[in-house]
């Protein structure tokens, strides 16, 4: 079971955004909703949700503007959301403290799966090369995380070609994206949606062998 934890890494440095709302109950165990900033070089801010046990809450400061420190993985389910099924995205902790040091790298991710959409090729307003891509990692007990991630410039232009069933190994930072959704005719409502932005990726062949690498600086 370890093997498959260890295709799913996530370290998150962020100040506490909002106040600690209960989310659900399993097994007798509590698990509470964490929203917290993380920085950009670009001095943006990408709000992310956290998924903490009562258990690791024991002891640690969560006052807005705390600043802490949470390592886990990045889990996705399905949730119905106005009449049709919602892909959730959150961070499960499994380790949370305080944290007073400042990291040049705050939003890390890595994760080890499998192509299971066919990606998108598109650019945007400004001319920028984006791919998108949803990727399937195994977790335990037959379970798998969907994880949505894009790629960007030669990245891109690579990932546009990668086939439903291709393992691949992403590293790169989790963002938020607000976006508009039209309800009715004249209802519009913002949401957030969250995805791996990629900086780093390596595709693997049959035999498990690294086929390339490919590296991109994004913010």
């Amino acid at each position: 079971m370890d093997k498959v934890i260890e295709n799913n890494i996530v370290t998150i440095i962020g100040a506490i955004e909002r106040k600690p709302e209960f989310s659900h109950e399993m097994y007798g165990e509590g698990f509470y909703n964490i929203y917290i900033e993380v920085p950009r070089l670009s001095d943006v801010e990408d709000i992310l949700p956290i998924t903490v046990s009562e258990r690791l809450m024991s002891g640690v400061c969560l006052d807005i503007g705390q600043k802490i420190i949470v390592e886990g993985q990045l889990r996705s389910y399905n949730k119905f959301v106005d009449g049709s099924n919602k892909l959730i995205l959150t961070i499960f902790a499994r380790d949370l403290k305080p944290c007073d040091e400042e990291l040049t790298n705050p939003n890390q991710i890595y994760l080890d799966g499998f192509i299971c959409k066919k990606p998108i090729y598109r650019t945007t307003p400004f001319g920028r090369e984006i791919t998108d891509m949803l990727i399937a990692v195994n977790r335990p007990y037959n379970k798998s995380d969907y994880i949505p991630s894009i790629a960007w410039g030669r990245n891109a232009r690579y990932s546009e070609n990668l086939n439903v069933g291709d393992r691949i190994k992403i590293w790169g930072r989790i963002q938020s994206r607000e976006y508009q959704k039209k309800v009715s005719e004249d209802q519009v409502i913002t949401r957030t949606a969250y995805e791996v932005s990629i900086s780093k990726m390596e595709l693997y062949g049959k035999d498990n062998e690294p086929l390339e690498t490919i590296e991109t600086d994004v913010e």
